[in-house]
């Protein structure tokens, strides 16, 4: 293989550095609602249903707009898309602290979700064009990790500044620094086509795909025919576990832990980091197993689905005994437990991404993962409120999300089989026969 020049190195940390910190940001802003459920339910009368459909809205409108933003992506590049992204949410969050009515409050996570859509997939995509194929593991783990770094840092942040301030200058103090960070990316990050590669860095970058290809922008016809391979499907409705348990915690745990073990407001923003630990843990273990494995001969789409699979049954294993336990200390143990499991399965999707399509499609195949998986996932916050509201109990909440764990696991055991390239070639070879 060939060595990584030190300027190489220097862009991929840079990347990922700016990649994780804007992860952390999109997902502190998308906890500021969950973190003031109560305070913001109260003040502007919403019952757990309405609060349902507004913790919803964010996520359909983020699910809609990964089917346009992939191949905004794949044509524009990272680093004037998620620039734009991360003004657009800012901007957005920055609004949620001056609504005074359910509307406006749904318009302004309606315009968050747009804004966010494109972190995940500008992530894949500059994994795969900053990052060999045998080493794309770790940085998918490392940059989708702030996905739980976020949420774990979210409780005690968040929490003091609502106490210190209120729920409105939370968001407000949080569309501000969005927008700092939105400029630092656009000044700092380049494309790969807009660097001038030495010849033994492009090697480095390209010896190991066996479909490398010139710079060049998506097609239509080729974001299309993406529909066409059972893989995508596979990555579309697995996805959709993932994202059903990550969006449930993600939404409704603080207000589990307040209403169903009544935890205080102060000592729930603690707690709940607890679990997000263990997440983190799982997401960074997802690339070193995921690399681990490859190096040991495992082909590419199983050293990343395996982890994936494991992840999903593990998680709903630990989710059971979460909604059943008397003892709040054992279901934070579960909890974090699940927590680390479906984390697991997260960071592997990721890196199944960018391993399963040739690289200039791999923003609109992680676009299109991602619209399924939020798609699917939109409808945890609004059941979950839905069976609160019926039952006055989570139980039967946790007990679906499980369910949808394991049937998701078994569609990435059946369904995602081969890399999307190797499929279309073998059509195109079978066509030109």
């Amino acid at each position: 293989m060939q060595a990584k020049t030190p300027r190489l190195r220097r862009i991929q940390w840079v990347a990922l550095a700016f990649l994780m910190l804007a992860g952390i940001v999109n997902y502190l802003d998308r906890s500021t609602l969950s973190i003031a459920n109560h305070s913001v339910s109260g003040e502007l009368g919403l019952s757990a249903s309405q609060m349902g459909l507004l913790l919803s809205a964010f996520s359909f409108s983020y699910a809609f707009s990964q089917l346009p933003v992939g191949v905004l992506l794949d044509r524009f590049g990272a680093r004037i898309m998620l620039g734009l992204g991360m003004l657009v949410w800012s901007v957005a969050q920055l609004f949620g602290g001056l609504v005074h009515t359910l509307p406006q409050f749904l318009a302004a996570r309606i315009c968050l979700g747009i804004g966010e859509a494109p972190q995940f997939p500008a992530g894949a995509k500059v994994v795969s064009e900053w990052f060999s194929l045998r080493e794309r593991g770790r940085p998918s783990g490392i940059f989708v990790a702030s996905s739980t770094i976020g949420p774990a840092l979210a409780p005690p942040i968040l929490t003091s500044l609502l106490l210190v301030f209120g729920w409105r200058w939370m968001f407000i103090v949080m569309g501000v620094l969005g927008i700092a960070v939105a400029l630092g990316w656009y000044a700092v990050y380049r494309n790969r086509s807009e660097v001038a590669l030495a010849p033994e860095e492009l090697v480095h970058l390209t010896e190991e795909e066996p479909h490398a290809r010139a710079e060049r922008r998506v097609t239509f016809a080729e974001w299309r025919g993406l529909f066409a391979a059972p893989t995508t499907w596979g990555l579309i409705f697995g996805f959709m576990g993932v994202v059903y348990m990550v969006w449930l915690y993600l939404t409704w745990l603080p207000a589990y832990l307040e209403h169903e073990r009544h935890l205080s407001i102060a000592r729930t923003g603690w707690i709940v980091s607890i679990p997000y630990l263990f997440g983190t843990l799982g997401m960074l273990s997802s690339g070193f197993v995921a690399d681990g494995l490859m190096a040991r001969g495992v082909a590419p789409i199983r050293s990343r689905k395996w982890p994936i699979c494991t992840g999903l049954i593990f998680a709903a294993i630990f989710t059971v005994p979460a909604a059943y336990t008397p003892n709040t200390t054992l279901a934070i143990v579960y909890l974090s437990l699940a927590m680390y499991f479906i984390n697991l399965a997260s960071g592997g999707a990721w890196a199944l991404v960018s391993v399963a399509a040739p690289r200039h499609l791999v923003a609109s195949l992680g676009s299109i993962q991602n619209f399924g998986g939020y798609f699917g996932g939109s409808f945890a916050p609004f059941i979950t409120g839905v069976v609160v509201d019926r039952t006055h109990s989570f139980v039967n909440a946790f007990l679906i999300s499980a369910a949808v764990s394991v049937v998701a696991a078994l569609v990435y055991m059946f369904v995602v089989r081969v890399p999307i390239a190797e499929r279309v070639d073998q059509g195109a070879a079978a066509r030109l026969a």
